[in-house]
């Protein structure tokens, strides 16, 4: 019997994804335009249990019955256990009619975190685990190095690529000039020209000089800019465009047009029945073959967290949604599995897997970019530090710092002491404030989103900020092993609600009476 044009690799990909559209019914085709979330069991088998918050359906019967074959993996998992797990959904897969394989997505895994339920609910990171660890993208972009990104980029394709993801779901890349979004640690920060340099980078480490067999598709967010259209902050989707970035999400509406975009473009999470994410519901109102009808007019292509291809067939028969319009956008993601090479090469090697995640090579690169991003806001003689002082910590780990100096625990006996901090809120500023009175302190606040910092600035003998560095990458900076060379990438307000009242989405780095200004930061 002679081999389906389709599942030849020697005919050209526009060939290979028409002959296989023009074989798929109806419900195969819905089933294209569906990207919802997975987990999997702790041993790399399939889930099948619907008890946890996004897995409604259990995995055999979304491929089987759904014929869904986009997944975003949540959770974090052993790496030959996730492998394993790709491998039998893959071969599952493989099995149903046509056999079309499983693009599997990832939201970012690379960035250093010592909270790691801080960022699973939102859905916006899942921490490194075994991943190499890096700095959050505000790090990246605090270093300013393009160079850097690239390899950064590299890293993750290489990392991602041996596990089977095929999909990032990042960069994000809206502009940081708001004081209060949460996100802001996932962003390039407030500079659209830094953001336009930084995401040219990222894709081309990512996916190389062109989309191929080798590369991982980058799906970046969140256009046009969370719902601004002012042309500074679609300066950076301009640029990822033109690098050549693979899909588009967008939080509403879609102008393919504009950015002169022919990839993917996918509805954010949650936009049709109102699916877990993290946050409130997208949408309020309208049915859901509305929402669903709606968003294709407006050109989107798959629908992300969900999984209800049954409206789509629906809109067809009703003749509210056309076939053509439907096959539209099967075919941009037929066409991406072809060239992604899923059809020929869809299983990893668990050993390959294991060798390559959080390698050697990768995990001095990150380790180098956690210190180079260390931005030091102010330094009243104290650093560098000296000899082996008598240490007091708080949110540094006793046995890391016993390798720089003598860890007390009494403040009244310690020489310096070291204070870590999340992003801090008033509640806590007179606890806060209580150490750096008694003895002089070194104070790093991790800036996981905008802080209001005065008050700590004043007391602490130095402070520093970071976004995602471990414990020894502080401590080298502080003891001079290492320099830090970051500059913040966004200004710090005197007070949020200063920064709410005088800061303008549309105009970066103008909220009046800064504490810190967008670029600070001091070498030592």
């Amino acid at each position: 019997m002679p081999t389906a044009p389709y599942r030849d690799p020697s005919r050209p990909v526009d060939e290979r994804v028409e002959d296989l559209l023009a074989r798929m019914t109806l419900a195969e085709k819905a089933g294209q335009l569906f990207h919802t979330r997975v987990t999997m069991n702790g041993d790399g088998t399939l889930a099948e249990t619907t008890d946890g918050p996004f897995l409604r359906q259990g995995t055999t019967e979304l491929v089987v019955d759904g014929r869904l074959t986009h997944f975003n993996l949540v959770g974090r998992h052993g790496i030959r256990e996730t492998a394993e797990w790709v491998n039998r959904l893959q071969a599952l897969a493989a099995d149903t009619r046509l056999g079309i394989p499983v693009t599997l997505s990832t939201d970012p895994r690379h960035s250093f975190t010592d909270n790691p339920g801080a960022s699973f609910t939102s859905g916006a990171s899942f921490g490194s685990g075994t991943f190499s660890a890096w700095p959050a993208p505000l790090g990246l972009a605090a270093i300013g190095d393009p160079d850097l990104v690239e390899k950064f980029g590299d890293t993750v394709r290489r990392e991602y690529l041996a596990v089977g993801f095929r999909v990032a779901l990042h960069p994000q890349i809206d502009l940081s000039t708001e004081p209060g979004p949460s996100r802001r640690a996932g962003s390039f920060g407030s500079s659209a020209e830094v953001a336009s340099a930084l995401v040219r980078a990222f894709v081309r480490g990512l996916q190389g000089p062109r989309l191929g067999p080798r590369s991982v598709a980058a799906m970046v967010k969140h256009f046009p800019g969370c719902g601004t259209t002012h042309d500074h902050h679609l300066a950076p989707f301009r640029a990822a465009v033109e690098a050549g970035c693979a899909q588009l999400m967008p939080p509403t509406g879609v102008s393919r047009e504009r950015l002169g975009f022919d990839g993917v473009v996918r509805a954010d999470w949650g936009l049709l029945t109102h699916a877990p994410t993290g946050g409130e519901p997208h949408v309020t109102h309208a049915t859901v073959s509305e929402r669903a009808a709606k968003a294709l007019d407006a050109g989107a292509d798959q629908f992300g967290g969900e999984q209800c291809p049954e409206v789509i067939v629906e809109l067809v028969r009703s003749g509210r949604i056309t076939q053509e319009r439907v096959d539209a956008s099967v075919r941009r993601l037929l066409r991406e599995k072809f060239v992604l090479g899923l059809f020929e090469r869809r299983y990893v090697d668990p050993n390959r897997a294991e060798e390559t995640v959080g390698a050697g090579e990768f995990t001095a690169l990150g380790e180098a970019a956690q210190r180079r991003s260390l931005t030091v806001l102010t330094n009243h003689s104290l650093l560098p530090l000296t000899d082996r002082p008598n240490l007091y910590v708080e949110g540094v780990a006793a046995q890391t710092a016993s390798l720089y100096g003598n860890v007390v625990a009494d403040p009244a006996h310690a020489d310096v002491a070291v204070l870590r901090l999340r992003t801090p809120y008033e509640a806590r500023l007179t606890e806060i404030l209580a150490l750096p009175t008694a003895v002089p302190t070194l104070v790093c606040v991790n800036l996981e989103r905008s802080a209001v910092l005065p008050e700590i600035a004043a007391k602490a003998a130095a402070l520093v900020v970071d976004y995602g560095a471990s414990d020894t990458a502080l401590l080298d900076v502080a003891f001079g092993r290492a320099r830090a060379e970051g500059r913040l990438p966004f200004a710090l307000p005197r007070s949020i609600p200063v920064g709410e009242a005088t800061s303008c989405p549309n105009a970066p780095n103008d909220t009046e009476d800064s504490v810190f200004p967008y670029g600070h930061g001091l070498s030592l």
